[in-house]
């Protein structure tokens, strides 16, 4: 993470000292954000207890989605991330704070040590040689080449290819040195390179199909753990990798649980037969019991993820602007941070967490006032049926909105936005559905009305967000890349490819802001508020930290242990 450093890290929350945390108010009981969360933080600091020397001991990490996709480089979801993590490795990861670490390479190329070329087009970077696949066969640079040709591949459903394009003439040196060359400069491709997973060319190599092979079912890496079981609908279960070439794991085995109702999910946490709350986390709602509960440890900070609706830009009312500009008046989104969300998150207008270098400051406050959307939707020619929900040429002010099915919060926040938008004449009906079924296909290729979604924009720390809103990024018209809004709009993709081929950050800036403003004045997305989390572990359960630059904080299982 660029920028201030401290403000995204998580905070332990300890035992309350201040007047106004103990007030009986959900804004009191909750108003911790920023300087404040640090102020919960404050307290005799524990001696931090040694890892073993040999893994020891299992983890039951519960999530409330059920992680569905094992191949790295095919569309998945932050849950699916979290097994990534542990089971493969990528050239280089990202620390907290935002800083590179290598881990498959041996070093982080730059400029400064000759990894990139000043005009930033060739690259070349060194991997390290005492790194093994599961099965035991050696990792190399031929492996690395497969993955990025892979990607590359038309045929292949991958993830996002963007930034990997810009890839040719890849060149093996040796098993432990590779060089290509870039289309053209591009900034970001450090930071998506962290999230890039390498897999296996001697599993994978000659497959019919590369989107259906038995590594999908069966994956093989060179992470802290490798596969051992999958349960459909109950648990995965992972064990250490005896020969992990970093450092860990220290711990036996890893069981990933599945419990798709968040109150159950909490209670297990609770009766300890979770030992960890991840993705979903602690419901607002249980936030301030599970910093009570004996033998736990909590931790609430923002993360790099904006809640938010997203609209299908292309479907009936949503396509009209001035809809999204009334559906945003007439959204209270105080009273929905405050009495749903317990005050916990914080309003935004942008895309991007505060705390990223790139955030826009400057974005208008949303106006809530009904009086004022209903007037818009009068002067676009909405009007008022007998039942009192607005139409124009025969298409009524109504639509879907979707979400995991089970979050009760978010269940909550649907009904508040219900009464809302009915004020001004909209219908929302809400049609949630399972994980697997809403984050597939449907959210994909833009089947939804719209959603209600906790997105991080980012490409790993950089705002870079051309997979997010280009309009060579939709899929539902054969695009590749995550813009399922279907957002489409010139300048921004002018904006978008000037943005991710500058160095320098000042002419960033100016860009990424720019880029932010005509988000916010075109509402391709009503962004609600920057997410928070509340997650809750062991007391005894050491090693978690946090890490904003990525999508799950299960992306350093390798570094936990029991003591």
């Amino acid at each position: 993470m660029t920028g201030d450093a401290t403000s995204g890290r998580w905070q332990h929350i300890l035992a309350p000292t201040r007047r106004d945390i103990l007030a009986p108010t959900r804004r009191g009981l909750f108003a911790i954000g920023g300087g404040a969360a640090a102020a919960l933080a404050a307290g005799p600091a524990r001696a931090q207890p040694r890892p073993p020397e040999k893994p020891r001991g299992q983890v039951v990490v519960g999530l409330s989605q059920e992680p569905t996709v094992f191949h790295p480089l095919m569309p998945g979801i932050e849950v699916d991330q979290g097994v990534w993590w542990n089971l493969f490795s990528a050239l280089w990861y990202l620390e907290p704070d935002g800083t590179p670490v290598a881990d498959l390479a041996a070093e982080v190329p730059t400029q400064e040590n000759g990894g990139i070329s000043e005009d930033g087009l060739t690259w070349r970077v060194k991997l390290r040689g005492d790194v093994s696949w599961h099965d035991g066969r050696r990792f190399s640079a031929e492996d690395v080449k497969f993955t990025l040709d892979l990607i590359n591949n038309p045929n292949f459903r991958v993830r996002n290819r963007v930034g990997h394009g810009l890839v040719k003439d890849i060149r093996v040196l040796s098993p432990t040195e590779i060089e290509w060359r870039m289309e053209s400069a591009y900034a970001p491709y450090l930071s998506i390179l962290s999230m890039t997973f390498i897999v296996p060319k001697h599993v994978l190599e000659g497959a019919a199909d590369p989107n259906a092979t038995p590594f999908n079912n069966a994956p093989v890496g060179t992470g802290p753990f490798r596969w051992v079981s999958r349960q459909p609908g109950d648990n995965i279960q992972l064990a250490a990798n005896p020969n992990y070439h970093g450092k860990g794991p220290y711990l036996e085995r890893v069981v990933f649980k599945y419990v798709p109702d968040m109150t159950v999910l909490y209670t297990q946490f609770r009766s300890g037969q979770v030992d960890y709350t991840g993705i979903s986390g602690i419901s607002a709602p249980f936030a301030r019991e599970a910093q009570g509960l004996r033998g736990r440890k909590v931790f609430v900070s923002s993360t790099g993820s904006v809640e938010s609706i997203a609209p299908n830009l292309e479907y009936g009312p949503l396509a009209d602007k001035a809809v999204r500009q009334a559906l945003y008046m007439g959204m209270n989104k105080k009273a929905l941070v405050d009495a749903i969300y317990y005050g916990l998150p914080k309003a935004t207008e942008s895309f991007l967490p505060s705390e990223s270098w790139a955030y826009n400051p400057s974005l208008p406050a949303q106006d809530y006032n009904p009086a004022k959307a209903n007037a818009l939707l009068d002067e676009a020619g909405w009007k008022r049926g007998a039942d009192g929900i607005r139409a124009k040429d025969g298409v009524r002010l109504e639509f879907a909105n979707s979400t995991t099915s089970g979050n009760p919060v978010r269940e909550q926040a649907q009904q508040l936005l219900m009464q809302d938008w009915k004020a001004i004449g909209a219908a929302l009906r809400i049609q949630n559905m399972p994980a697997a079924v809403i984050w597939g296909e449907f959210w994909q290729m833009s089947k939804f009305q719209s959603v209600m979604v906790a997105v991080n924009y980012r490409l790993g720390s950089d705002p870079d967000v051309t997979p997010r809103f280009d309009s060579k990024a939709i899929p539902a018209k054969g695009g590749r890349g995550q813009n399922n809004m279907q957002f489409q709009n010139a300048e921004m993709d002018t904006l978008l490819l000037r943005g991710a081929t500058a160095f320098s950050q000042a002419q960033r800036k100016a860009i990424y802001a720019r880029i932010q403003t005509i988000i916010r004045e075109e509402l391709a997305i009503l962004p609600i508020f920057q997410s928070v989390i509340v997650e809750g572990l062991k007391d005894n359960l050491h090693g978690f930290r946090a890490n904003s630059n990525t999508w799950s904080n299960c992306w350093n299982l390798r570094e936990w242990y029991w003591a």
